[in-house]
């Protein structure tokens, strides 16, 4: 049995079949986190050193970075059983939505610091910052997450059931005995 499975087992039943009817929407929620942590690591990392006055620069290299790892991630394990199309021209939809995706993320940044005006002098430090990370970390990534799996779903991986997915949950259906028989059970089974 494998981990996530043994895993969905120590949760209420009623739990545990509505995340395995929504697995692939829970596993690109996890790619999601895991790719948000990396946007996260990578634009603070930017936003530190080198990038300090350009900000939604930063956010922007931030998301490229973790649209590749997303690519991957996807691929391999959310959308795992999807497809329908050649690996090229998954590879450049996947590339053209991540593109949309990375300005859907990065609009309500540049809104906040260049239209509301939430920038320093304007505002203090601290209220750049929360602004900063309201607008482009939660806000900007919680509305291209939507994007991106409505986008994946109808035209990266428009097929379901394409390709095998090793080791996938089924319930075992009962075994089925002719009428009339004694099902016995044999030593060792």
């Amino acid at each position: 049995m494998r981990l996530t499975d043994r895993a969905l087992n120590h949760l209420p039943t009623r739990l545990a079949i509505l995340l395995r009817r929504h697995r692939e929407t829970v596993k690109f929620g996890i790619v999601g986190g895991f790719c948000y942590a990396v946007t996260l690591l990578v634009n603070y990392a930017l936003r530190l050193t080198v990038l300090d006055e350009k900000p939604v620069t930063a956010l922007t290299i931030a998301n490229v970075v973790a649209s590749v790892v997303s690519y991957f991630l996807n691929r391999e394990w959310s959308f795992r059983t999807r497809g329908g199309r050649r690996r090229h021209h998954e590879l450049m939809l996947y590339l053209a939505i991540n593109t949309a995706g990375i300005v859907v993320n990065s609009a309500p940044l540049w809104l906040a610091r260049y239209v509301f005006g939430l920038q320093h002098p304007a505002v203090s430090n601290l209220v750049e910052e929360l602004s900063d990370f309201a607008f482009g970390m939660v806000l900007g990534t919680l509305l291209a997450m939507l994007f991106r799996l409505w986008a994946y779903r109808a035209w990266v991986f428009p097929h379901d059931d394409v390709r095998p997915a090793p080791n996938r949950y089924e319930v075992p259906a009962p075994a089925v005995q002719p009428a009339g028989t004694v099902a016995t059970e044999t030593p060792g089974a």
